[in-house]
């Protein structure tokens, strides 16, 4: 009962927070950076750890400049994702753009369904809600439960702004199912680790043995529905422009796991021309494979 009591009083001061302008909650997030880095050193060991292991290619000056780039954006997107909900229509559809969405829209028009790739990269939390402003279907985002209700419901409220319809990871092909007769966007995030027991697919990724999921893969090719990789740019402080690209438009005439590393790769690019943006704070690669040699794909191969 207590951390129950807890966690609604820290719900209710999320609200309170949001109701602030974002200029103010930009203030606060330059004293969380300085508190994040200097003071608490937050996951500091397991961000640096990914830094230097992800990007062997930068000097330790360069990843140290990449390191305290990333914490101040990480201070900015925990108080923009907190002024969710309160934010408005059109403050989102001001500083989140959608570039080259007329593709999308064509086979949503046409009454087809589609599938949206990303990551958690950039501020990844507005993009589900500017999915939900700016295509006409149902918009489903793919996301894992928090273990803490209280914080859980919350959050999903705030994500289900807007339209969207929020869909916990195990149920997804029960939505699927359910949608079927008419045009929906399903999004997946491409970059969170399968749990231990489910890493059935391995390789390398950010030059590291990785497993990947394979959610969006085996959906696409059983429904035939196109992929589209929703690339966020970060323009300034609190503004952004997305990029609709077509990544796989038949998904039915891919091999094995060729989606997998169609998608995979294509993160990887993003990540390196701007890397400060990703997630590093995640424990991305706690997990390791059992047989290290052992890998799926042969671009690793070359590699090795």
């Amino acid at each position: 009962m207590i951390k129950k009591g807890i966690s609604h009083m820290g719900v209710f001061f999320l609200g309170v927070l949001s109701l602030l302008p974002l200029s103010v909650l930009y203030i606060l997030a330059d004293g969380a950076y300085l508190l994040l880095y200097f003071v608490f050193g937050y996951r500091r060991k397991v961000v640096r750890e990914n830094l230097l292991n992800a990007l062997p290619d930068k000097t330790l000056e360069e990843i140290l400049v990449i390191e305290k780039r990333f914490y101040r954006y990480l201070a900015s997107l925990v108080f923009e994702i907190i002024k969710m909900s309160n934010i408005s229509k059109k403050e989102i559809e001001r500083r989140f753009v959608f570039k080259n969405k007329e593709q999308v829209q064509e086979y949503l028009d046409r009454g087809e369904s589609v599938l949206i790739c990303s990551a958690h990269y950039g501020n990844w939390e507005w993009g589900t809600l500017g999915i939900g402003l700016n295509f006409s279907a149902d918009h489903y985002p793919i996301y894992k439960p928090l273990t803490n209700p209280v914080f859980d419901t919350w959050f999903k409220k705030v994500r289900s702004k807007f339209g969207n319809k929020l869909i916990a990871m195990r149920q997804t092909m029960r939505a699927l199912q359910a949608s079927k007769n008419k045009p929906s966007i399903f999004s997946f995030g491409n970059d969170q680790a399968p749990s231990k027991d489910e890493s059935h697919y391995w390789t390398s990724f950010m030059h590291q043995p990785s497993s990947v999921q394979l959610g969006i893969e085996k959906i696409a090719k059983r429904t035939n529905q196109p992929i589209f990789y929703f690339k966020i740019n970060v323009l300034k402080r609190g503004f952004y422009e997305v990029n609709c690209v077509p990544l796989c438009l038949n998904p039915a005439r891919t091999t094995e796991f060729e989606i997998t590393e169609m998608h995979t790769r294509f993160l990887e690019e993003i990540i390196r021309a701007k890397p400060e943006y990703w997630l590093w704070s995640h424990k991305r690669w706690k997990y390791k494979p059992k047989h290290q040699l052992l890998f799926t794909t042969n671009e690793f191969l070359k590699q090795a």
